[in-house]
């Protein structure tokens, strides 16, 4: 029997979901996942995302499409706007995990992540950076993941959801 690499997905869900959105297109998170176990093999898709309880079908749905979520409480600020970055989250779970995975695809265009990228590449952990957005990718992100980066936007009509397929609740 062959050994099959393990490799694990970290979603940056904020990130995705904005940059998608800004695109003008909306992401199948069924197709992703399918396109994330056939293209890179990934056993364990995390997708972190910020906690709110009226969002709570959107959390099963993405659970049905086989999303491991890990919730970041989210706060409010002064003009009742969502606070809820999961940059550390993510950052501590690829690490927690790094001895366990061949490879990690890091889902995400923002900057802050290029340290991980870094210690990643170091490591020879790095399977892939697929960034959402080629034109709102930060430098730094794709300077740190040099040739090993993708772009979401380039995949559009693979990932895209199509109105003619029977949709979820909140379009998933």
């Amino acid at each position: 029997m062959l050994n099959t690499p393990k490799n694990y997905a970290y979603i940056d869900g904020n990130n995705l979901h904005l940059s998608i959105i800004n695109l003008g297109w909306k992401l199948d998170y069924r197709r992703l996942r399918s396109y994330l176990i056939e293209k890179y093999r990934v056993e364990i898709a995390y997708y972190f995302i910020g906690y709110i309880k009226e969002n709570e079908s959107l959390y099963l749905n993405l659970k049905r499409h086989g999303y491991k979520l890990i919730y970041k409480e989210v706060s409010r600020d002064d003009r009742d706007n969502i606070k809820g970055n999961v940059d550390a989250e993510l950052v501590l779970q690829t690490i927690i995990d790094i001895e366990i995975y061949n490879k990690a695809i890091i889902v995400s265009g923002d900057g802050d992540f290029a340290c991980l990228i870094k210690h990643l590449v170091t490591r020879d952990k790095l399977a892939r950076v697929l960034a959402p957005s080629r034109t709102k990718c930060s430098r730094l992100l794709r300077k740190a993941a040099g040739s090993k980066i993708d772009f979401l936007d380039d995949l559009e009509e693979k990932l895209r959801y199509k109105n003619e397929e029977k949709p979820f609740k909140d379009g998933l």
